[in-house]
């Protein structure tokens, strides 16, 4: 098989494994546990935090010693946390400090994995970066969710039997890892600057360039608002509006998923789209409008339709800022530099996170849909009209 095969393997078993837990976590600790919305908010928050702190020397170390290496061994740390939750089941001591540090485990393994996998793609793209990103951006939520649906039957067969699989697709996606050809090696860093220097030489690049330092505001802004929607406001809306139970809670996350993997197969047939920046303001934007749309939804079919919707504008906006991000990279930084991608968007995660559990607490789930898609807009109409983002072509790097 060729290099990018590997690839699409090790990442289809990371974001099967990915799936799963982005239902089974909310599901224990919003239906099991029946934890409080602030409570919710701080797990969420848990989840995404050590990617904060850990995620740009995840990226140093990718640009180091290689993101095969790296990935390797933080999807191996991963395999571990499923197997933590099966003991504490098995067991009978699930409790909410066993889900935080589940969610430390699992976030110490994502601040590793992600800036190295990413760091690897642009090596197996052959030229061909946009058409890669939408290809990996496929296997990603297709994987994402043939998870969900694995984990829509956790009412049915139990959280056991799903951590298992989870476990095993994480340690099955780190032997495509290890079948992938080591990369040829950039510069070794180990000669080079230390690794605080070598972080501030990353973030010199990416602030220097003005569409880079465009797409890391963005990505601060959808944290805050969409992926803290995501993960905490959407879960309490199925379970305090429409009373709903796992699997619900798997199909609202699997029409999200669904319309992003129906976006990125329309991008795949009709080719590279020759206005990114373009497309991602516009997308960005639609997207924003459509969630607070969400917050209106009068019953869970229309809320599922709309949150569909939702997904075929994040298929494109999460497109198009990774194709911006990887052509545009030193070819020697890009692990800093995708890591400080990866940091922008994960690293205001846990913000985001505590910011909507707060606003649940106070105005409810579906007037929370509506001020965070109404904060988004405001955000994407700043950055339209303050930047050249609107003008940017394939390949071609905004001013600063």
């Amino acid at each position: 098989m060729r290099p990018i095969h590997y690839y699409l393997l090790g990442t289809g078993g990371w974001f099967l494994a990915f799936g799963i837990q982005g239902v089974m976590f909310a599901w224990l600790v919003t239906m099991v546990l029946r934890e409080t919305p602030e409570m919710v908010g701080i797990a969420q928050m848990t989840l995404l935090l050590p990617g904060t702190l850990l995620i740009l020397i995840g990226g140093t170390y990718a640009d180091r010693f290689g993101g095969r290496r790296i990935v390797i061994g933080g999807q191996m740390l991963a395999a571990c946390g499923p197997l933590l939750l099966l003991f504490l089941i098995w067991s009978d001591q699930l409790s909410y400090s066993g889900m935080l540090a589940y969610a430390i485990l699992m976030g110490c393994g994502t601040a590793f994995v992600t800036p190295a996998r990413d760091s690897l793609l642009n090596g197996i793209a052959e030229g061909r970066v946009q058409r890669t990103v939408m290809l990996a951006s496929m296997v990603q939520f297709g994987g994402q969710m043939i998870g969900i649906m694995l984990a829509a039957t956790a009412d049915g067969v139990g959280a056991e039997l799903l951590l298992a699989v989870q476990s095993l697709l994480l340690v099955l996606g780190t032997l495509a890892f290890v079948a992938l050809p080591p990369p040829r090696i950039v510069a070794a860093l180990t000669r080079g600057p230390r690794m605080i220097h070598s972080l501030l030489e990353g973030a010199k690049t990416v602030f220097l360039s003005g569409s880079m330092r465009v797409i890391v505001v963005q990505n601060v802004a959808m944290a805050m608002f969409f992926m803290g929607a995501y993960i905490v406001t959407l879960p309490l809306l199925v379970r305090e509006v429409f009373a709903g139970s796992a699997q619900d809670l798997a199909l609202i996350n699997g029409a999200n998923s669904l319309g992003l993997v129906c976006t990125i197969f329309v991008l795949l047939r009709f080719g590279d789209v020759a206005r990114p920046g373009r497309a991602l303001i516009l997308s960005q934007g639609i997207g924003a409008l459509v969630l607070a749309a969400a917050g209106f939804a009068s019953s869970f079919s229309i809320a599922v339709f709309v949150l569909f919707i939702w997904g075929m504008c994040g298929g494109i906006a999460m497109t198009m800022s990774r194709t911006i991000m990887q052509e545009q990279a030193p070819e020697a930084q890009r692990g800093r530099v995708m890591s400080f991608y990866a940091f922008s968007f994960m690293g205001a995660g846990p913000l985001g996170a505590v910011l909507n559990g707060y606003l649940v607490e106070q105005m409810g789930p579906q007037n929370t849909l509506v001020v965070t898609g109404g904060a988004m807009a405001a955000v994407v109409l700043a950055v339209g009209l303050g930047s050249r983002m609107w003008a940017l072509t394939q390949h071609q790097p905004v001013a600063a």
